[in-house]
């Protein structure tokens, strides 16, 4: 069994091929010989008096691996000075995050790998939104708008270039300091112009791609700010409100949202997840009102996904002056079976993983 720390991820896994292996994992989920089980989180009190705890987990099998994502963060959803809101994140303290995957192969049930998550995190996420992009944007798309300058944008915009000719990009923080540095090193490192704009508008008008990357909590994008022949993405399921959704011609959702939902779960506390609250009706009151803002809670307006678009009940574009969206959220356990399994067969080929034994996994006694 291999243990995979992110340093080795760092150095194996490529854009393309994330991309690529995402393409035929969704293909076989709307064939039906790929499978996953939604996220689900669990909330708990933690000790901070203006947080909480989140438990999360996804499963998923393709390609012959079946891999369970774990996470373990302290919440807690800082007010802006402009008003709005952001969930930030952390595990023992801040600067510090514990997310692993553990993968199986289904053809023995050996235990194969247990993986960090944090490059693969952000290489399956800009993946799936690239692939998005490579389905529903015009052919000819040149430029890229994005709103956010973490490590979700930068692995969204590497994407992009994997898919499209992209020529140019802008980008938009609200901290000066963190654009100006996410457009230099991304222009180093696509060999493209990037530029830091001083307005969220500015970032994303006239873009032939447009992206919002961010922790918020409200919308981040306006419609106004929309144009014709346009691409559209997101990552948080709050950024994005039916107000935008309605300015789209094509919009397409990366799983149905009816995956999503479980009876009797509440929904909405800040991720498209189902979720499972504890706490005494005191400690309750730190967390988000489940439907506090309508990005995070049920769309009035229902997407068909991405095995409708690939099976044809879908229609994706069908002119250049359509703005299409695509929901990039729904199918994280495909993404971490597809895209991990593909890492342990390079760490396989490369040698480069840590070995754990793999009796330590196995027992004697029956559950």
């Amino acid at each position: 069994m291999l243990f995979i720390h992110n340093d080795v991820a760092h150095d194996l896994l490529s854009m393309r091929d994330c991309i690529d292996i995402q393409d035929v994992a969704f293909k076989a989920q709307a064939a039906g010989t790929a499978a996953q089980k939604p996220r689900s989180d669990i909330y708990a009190p933690c000790d901070l008096a203006d947080g909480y705890y989140r438990g999360g987990t996804v499963e998923g099998y393709a390609n012959g691996y079946f891999a369970v994502r774990i996470k373990s963060d302290i919440i807690t959803w800082p007010r802006n000075a402009d008003g709005g809101w952001n969930e930030d994140k952390h595990c023992i303290e801040p600067g510090t995050w514990c997310g692993l995957v553990f993968l199986y192969a289904t053809a023995t049930g050996e235990p194969v790998a247990l993986i960090n998550d944090g490059i693969i995190q952000h290489m399956r996420v800009g993946a799936s939104a690239a692939l998005g992009t490579r389905y529903l944007s015009r052919g000819d798309s040149k430029t890229v708008g994005i709103l956010g300058s973490g490590g979700m944008a930068r692995t969204y915009l590497e994407g992009f270039c994997c898919v499209r000719d992209i020529e140019s990009a802008r980008v938009y923080s609200p901290t000066q300091a963190n654009r100006e540095r996410f457009a230099e090193e991304m222009s180093a490192k696509l060999n493209i112009p990037v530029a830091a704009v001083n307005t969220p508008e500015d970032a994303i008008k006239g873009a032939d791609i447009a992206a919002t990357c961010t922790s918020s909590m409200t919308p981040t994008l306006k419609p106004e700010w929309l144009s014709p022949g346009q691409h559209v993405t997101m990552l948080g399921p709050s950024e994005v409100d039916d107000t935008v959704l309605e300015a789209c011609d094509v919009r397409i959702a990366q799983a149905a949202e009816g995956a999503l939902d479980a009876p009797g779960a509440e929904r909405g506390i800040g991720h498209s997840a189902v979720s499972w609250v504890a706490g005494t009706e005191e400690e309750r009151k730190r967390l988000p009102a489940p439907k506090a803002h309508s990005g995070g809670t049920k769309s009035a307006i229902k997407l068909p996904d991405f095995a409708d678009l690939v099976t044809g009940r879908a229609e994706g574009r069908t002119s250049a002056d359509q703005i299409s969206f695509y929901r990039n959220l729904g199918n994280q356990g495909l993404q971490f079976a597809s895209v991990g399994g593909l890492l342990y067969e390079k760490a396989m080929a490369a040698g480069t993983a840590r070995d754990l034994p793999t009796e330590w996994f196995l027992q004697d006694i029956r559950d």
